[in-house]
């Protein structure tokens, strides 16, 4: 038997929002989020009792960041700073937004290599699965993203511990 709605957002929540904060960015995390919950909720009867939950909701949520990117060329910006800057308050890690604008920085198959890896646990057969390589492939991405942040990011100071 399916566990109720509820329960999957309450278990998977966290992990989603680090998916789109980490593929978006913090402005436009909490509405790919929602989308992200408003999709699953739809689909969510018909997923079969055998289904990795998480792995579909990241799933979603990787596609709703790609549709928040293509949104995002067709809009021009019409300033080019915003006159506040946004408020951390109520925003799970918000202290280390530094590490996300380096996070940000990484090549785009590195970057999503590093959040489907450390922020949701996925394996590196599953990453491959979803960027659409091979599991070497998203190893090496995956290794290539965590050196370029232990090279830049002025937070990590030895090789064994994560950014």
């Amino acid at each position: 038997m399916k566990q109720p709605f509820e329960s999957v957002v309450a278990v998977h929540g966290t992990t989603v929002l680090r998916v789109c904060r980490s593929l978006l960015g913090a402005d436009d995390a909490d509405d790919a989020w929602s989308e992200t919950f408003l999709a699953a909720m739809r689909a969510y009867p018909e997923l079969p009792e055998t289904a990795n939950v998480e792995a579909w909701l990241v799933t979603i949520a990787r596609r709703k960041a790609i549709d928040v990117h293509r949104a995002a060329k067709r809009n021009p910006l019409t300033v080019r700073e915003l006159p506040e800057a946004p408020t951390a308050l109520g925003v799970p890690g918000a202290d280390d937004t530094d590490l996300w604008e380096f996070v940000g920085r990484l090549p785009e198959k590195q970057r999503q290599a590093i959040t489907y890896r450390y922020l949701v646990g996925l394996s590196y057969a599953e990453i491959a699965a979803i960027l659409g390589g091979t599991v070497d492939a998203a190893r090496r991405a995956s290794a290539d993203g965590m050196k370029n942040l232990r090279s830049t990011y002025p937070g990590a100071t030895s090789k064994g511990e994560r950014p």
